[in-house]
């Protein structure tokens, strides 16, 4: 028996048995674009995230006070024997290699101007921050650099706050209150959109040092370091640690690299993308163990014509290639519906459902298929060799 015929033998096999090969390839398309999918999500997610941490530049680094921290925030736990201040953030402006440094206080309060009133998100910076977060300023323009013994009332407005205050109203010199002190609008920031759930458009900006009087603040929330395209992160980190212990006299601070803080959160959401993708395994696996049941069935129902096929000089190998072959078909196609079915329907939440980004990573996908085609060998070979074993005079007497 040529190949040509086995290939035959197979296809008109899947095609007499409709409804059952329909049932096996619906198994692995289900598995296969369950796989497809979770992946896509995490793997949406995943791209999302990182997004969200690098929209503000990649050569930063932070440092907050206290050696208990939240990484990377401006809620940092203060604890710690002498707290960061203005001079340290101007004595780490001064390191080789240091572009600028911007300094950050974060509270809450209401925000009025008029008859409107409006509680968000009040954070106290330096002048360079639009520079350090590279945000720009749309209106006006921002903080301006002064004494920071005697910064003037001055308020720049994220877009959202501006809207919700002014309307179509120009809000450049018009005087509101911050948390019941008075500050005068000189800037108006361009919409940032939210990262991780904080809303960047929904906040004002105010000197520092006022800031810290609002709040009754002693030490800053962090400071922001902003270090030369080209150097090493570890190289800046080191020279601020350096010069942070001979003006603390200890290391009563945390030092955070952006480098550090994305390893960590590309290997959980590594992590996470791995855990469903395993979770669609399963599903895939299921479709697997419904190739292995499909085919045993058909050998069982099929005995007469494997005698006959054995009679007419086909050999155990060919018999065994055959049932291989109608499994490998049915994985094969499984898995090509359930790439496209997986596809379409991330590309359809990501368009319909933008709070759940979605990316499809293809590679992940041509692995699925691989997967797919390797469990419908693996399913058949169990049925494929009971099939080749038979006894070609009994599987003839068989009915």
């Amino acid at each position: 028996m040529l190949i040509r015929d086995v290939v035959k033998l197979s296809f008109s096999s899947l095609v007499d048995q409709r409804m059952r090969s329909f049932l096996t390839i619906l198994g692995i398309s289900v598995g296969i674009a369950s796989v497809v999918l979770l992946t896509s999500i995490g793997e949406g997610i995943q791209q999302f995230t990182l997004a969200e941490f690098t929209q503000f530049g990649t050569n930063l680094i932070g440092i907050n006070p206290g050696r208990s921290t939240t990484l990377g925030t401006s809620g940092a736990i203060i604890n710690n024997v002498r707290p960061l201040s203005i001079a340290d953030e101007e004595a780490l402006r001064r390191i080789p290699g240091v572009v600028d440094a911007v300094s950050l206080i974060q509270g809450n309060g209401p925000v009025v101007f008029a008859k409107r009133s409006r509680r968000t998100t009040i954070l106290g910076v330096g002048p360079s921050a639009a520079e350090v977060w590279q945000m720009k300023v749309v209106k006006g323009r921002f903080l301006p650099a002064d004494d920071s013994r005697a910064a003037r009332s001055f308020v720049v407005l994220g877009s959202k706050v501006k809207s919700e205050l002014f309307r179509d109203k120009n809000p450049l010199g018009q005087r509101i209150r911050v948390a019941g002190e008075r500050y005068q609008v000189i800037g108006v920031m361009e919409s940032k959109g939210q990262m991780l759930g904080f809303d960047l458009d929904d906040a004002v900006y105010i000197p520092t040092v006022r800031a810290m009087s609002l709040f009754n603040q002693q030490s800053l929330m962090e400071i922001d370091l902003l270090y030369q395209t080209g150097l090493q992160s570890k190289t800046i980190s080191e020279r601020a640690k350096k010069l942070l212990k001979n003006r603390h006299g200890a290391e009563d601070f945390t030092i955070t690299t952006q480098e550090e803080m994305l390893e960590v959160l590309d290997s959980v959401l590594g992590i996470l993308t791995m855990a469903v993708g395993g979770l669609g395994a399963i599903s895939l696996l299921v479709g697997g163990v419904g190739i292995v049941t499909i085919m045993t069935i058909a050998v069982n129902e099929r005995t007469p014509e494997i005698g006959l096929l054995r009679a007419i000089g086909a050999d155990r190998r060919q018999i065994l290639w055959l049932f291989i072959g109608e499994a490998v078909v049915l994985a094969g196609m499984g898995g090509l519906i359930g790439l496209i079915l997986g596809a379409g329907i991330a590309w359809i939440l990501g368009e319909f459902v933008p709070a759940l980004p979605t990316h499809t990573p293809w590679i992940y996908a041509l692995y699925a298929e691989v997967l797919a085609i390797v469990i419908g060998l693996l399913a058949g070979v169990l049925p494929a060799r009971h099939a080749a074993g038979l006894n070609p005079v009994e599987a003839l007497r068989a009915e």
